[in-house]
């Protein structure tokens, strides 16, 4: 029996089998290993960063990284609940758009801190 918290946040339902729940939790904790990732390479530039980029330049991007850090663990738990509701009512299970927009973020960021690197040092 569920407590009147669960019942509220997961709109009721029929309780999915075990397997695809712990699935959809392994797929939530694989993303909040990627947001922490963000956050440990965002302290790390900005910590450790110092002869590679300037203040003026690694500042953004050290807060670029936390930013993105704190969006994945939030869109994680957004998506893991709707997953979760979508199961208990036997309901298609929703897509997950922000995976491509995370790939494409990370390239193209890579790609410009990559490119600004270059820049500075003449290669």
């Amino acid at each position: 029996m569920r407590g009147r918290l669960e019942s509220l946040v997961l709109n009721h339902g029929d309780e999915p089998d075990p397997r695809f729940t712990l699935a959809n939790e392994r797929t939530f904790l694989a993303w909040i290993r990627t947001s922490l990732a963000f956050l440990a390479a965002g302290i790390a530039i900005e910590a450790f960063a110092d002869e590679l980029l300037s203040a003026p330049l690694r500042t953004p991007v050290a807060g670029g990284l936390l930013s993105g850090a704190a969006l994945i663990a939030a869109l994680a738990g957004i998506r893991w609940l709707r997953v979760e509701r979508a199961m208990r009512h036997k309901a298609p299970l929703p897509l997950a758009p922000f995976a491509p927009i995370v790939a494409a973020i990370g390239i193209l960021g890579t790609s410009i801190l990559l490119f600004t690197l270059m820049s500075q040092t003449g290669t």
